[in-house]
C-alpha cells in the first residue's frame, strides 16, 4: 500500500509552517524536497567518509571512491543500463545536454542539417540545440502541438527529413504535462530511415520531468542519450546525469578539460582517459552522487509503479475539481493518463504572479512565469503561467486546500 502519511514523516521541511500555515508544497516539478533519508546518507559521508575520489591510495579516498563509483552503478541499474561506463556525472540536465550539443554537435552537425525539436521544450533542451545550429549554419525545425498541448505528430512527421541530424525531446512537458510517446516517435523514425541507417538521427531525451514519476528504461526508449537532474529526483541540487550509449561516448571529444579526465598530459598533447571520467574533468560532487543514489534507492522501495498511480490519481482530482473555477484555462491533455503530475493554468482577469503571491499567504507553495519555455508560451499566446505540481507526498487534502483558497482568490479579486 502506498502510504502517503508515512512517506511525508520522512520529509522534515512538511512540519514546517509558512506565514503561520501548514506549507502546502506544490512545486515539486521545479525541485523536490529531500526526504530525511538521502540529507542523512549525505551527512553521513560528509562527517566520517569524506576523501577525495581517484586520486589516493589512503583507506579513505579509496572508501569515497568506492560508494562514488557504486552510486554510478545504482543509476546505470535504475536506467536500464547494464554499462555504468555510459554514466557521466554533470551538473544537471542543462549541463548534459550542453555537452552533447558541443562534443558530439561541433564533429557531427554540418551546414545545412537539421535539428528537430518540439513547441514544448524546456529552454535547456531548446537553446543549446539553437546556437549549435546558429554556429554550424544548420537550421532548428520545430514540431509544433494539437489543440490539447500533445505533440502533432502529423506535423512531426512532415518536418522529419533526410537533413534531420538530431531529435531532441522531452519524455515530460514541464508546463503542459505531456507525456510524449518516445516509443512511437521511435517507430516513425526507423520507417523514414529504413532504406538509410547510417543517417539515422541521434536521439536525445530530456528526462528531468519524468524519472521522478514513472520508470524510465533507456532501452526501452531506443534513445542514444538520456539526461535528468537529481533535485527533481528527490536528490540533492548540483548533480546531474547524461547517460549516452558508449560508442558515441568513446568517439565524442571531452566538453571540459583539466584535472582527472586525462591519461597522460605531454608538453604538446594530452591523451585522454576513458569514458566515463573522460567528461568529468576536475573533482565531481561526491557527496552529491551519493545523495541522489540514496535517493534513487527510496524511490525503488517506494516503487515507481505505485508513484505514478498515486500522482496519476492526485493530478484527475485536482483536474475535476480546476475545471469548476471560473474564467480559468487549463494548458495540457485533459486525460490524466497522458499527463505527468502537473497543471498549468492562467486565469482572465488574475496575472500568474499575483495568484502565486495570494496563495503563498496561505502557506500554498506553487510556481509563477514562463518556466523556461518562452517558445511555448508564446505559442499559447500568454505571457506566464502558474503552474502546480504533485510529488509522492501530495495529498488529496492540499489539492483541496489549494482549490478552495484559489476558488476564493478569484471571487475576490477577480
Amino acid at each position: 500500500m502506498f502510504d502517503v502519511s508515512k512517506i511525508r514523516e520522512d520529509f522534515p521541511i512538511l512540519k514546517r509552517l509558512v506565514h503561520g500555515k501548514p506549507l502546502a508544497y506544490l512545486d515539486t516539478a521545479a525541485s523536490a524536497q529531500k526526504p530525511k533519508q538521502v540529507i542523512e546518507a549525505q551527512r553521513e559521508f560528509e562527517e566520517n567518509s569524506y576523501a577525495n575520489v581517484h586520486r589516493g591510495i589512503h583507506t579513505l579516498s579509496e572508501n569515497a571512491t568506492a560508494l562514488f563509483e557504486k552510486a554510478r552503478n545504482t543509476i546505470a541499474d535504475f536506467l536500464g543500463s547494464n554499462d555504468s561506463g555510459e554514466i557521466v556525472f554533470v551538473r544537471n540536465a542543462t549541463e548534459g545536454i550542453n555537452l552533447i550539443a558541443y562534443s558530439w554537435g561541433e564533429s557531427n552537425i554540418a551546414a545545412g542539417d537539421e535539428i528537430l525539436v518540439t513547441r514544448m521544450e524546456h529552454h535547456a533542451n531548446f537553446v543549446p540545440w539553437l546556437r549549435i545550429t546558429q554556429k554550424q549554419n544548420a537550421k532548428l525545425v520545430i514540431a509544433e502541438l494539437t489543440s490539447s498541448g500533445e505533440l502533432d505528430l502529423e506535423d512531426f512527421s512532415r518536418k522529419l527529413s533526410k537533413k534531420t541530424r538530431v531529435i531532441a525531446i522531452t519524455l515530460m512537458s514541464n508546463v503542459l504535462g505531456t507525456i510524449n510517446p518516445i516509443e512511437n516517435i521511435v517507430e516513425m523514425v526507423k520507417r523514414n530511415y529504413a532504406t538509410n541507417l547510417d543517417s539515422f538521427p541521434l536521439i536525445v531525451i530530456d528526462a528531468a520531468q519524468a524519472v521522478p514519476h514513472f520508470k524510465v528504461n533507456v532501452k526501452t526508449l531506443e534513445c542514444d542519450a538520456l539526461v535528468f537532474s537529481g533535485h527533481k529526483l528527490y536528490g540533492p541540487t548540483g548533480i546531474g546525469v547524461l547517460w549516452m550509449k558508449k560508442k558515441l561516448l568513446d568517439d565524442m571529444p571531452p566538453f571540459l578539460v583539466g584535472g582527472q579526465m586525462i591519461r597522460t598530459v605531454y608538453n604538446d598533447r594530452v591523451e585522454y582517459n576513458d569514458v566515463p571520467w573522460k567528461f568529468e574533468a576536475g573533482t565531481p560532487d561526491i557527496t552529491g552522487a551519493i545523495g541522489l543514489a540514496t535517493a534513487i534507492q527510496y524511490l525503488k522501495t517506494l516503487g515507481i509503479d505505485a508513484i505514478f498511480e498515486h500522482e496519476k490519481g492526485i493530478t484527475a482530482y485536482a483536474l475535476e475539481k480546476m475545471r469548476s473555477l471560473k474564467d480559468l484555462t487549463l494548458f495540457g491533455p485533459p486525460n490524466p493518463e497522458k499527463r505527468g503530475g502537473l497543471l498549468s493554468f492562467v486565469h482572465k482577469t488574475l496575472h500568474a504572479h499575483d495568484i502565486a503571491s495570494l496563495l503563498d499567504e496561505e502557506g500554498i507553495a506553487i510556481r509563477a512565469g514562463h518556466h523556461c519555455t518562452m517558445p511555448l508560451h508564446a505559442k499559447l499566446e500568454v505571457a506566464a503561467t502558474a503552474r502546480a505540481s504533485f510529488g509522492i507526498y501530495t495529498t488529496k487534502e492540499e489539492v483541496e486546500i489549494f482549490y478552495n483558497v484559489l476558488k476564493h482568490i478569484i471571487k475576490r479579486f477577480a
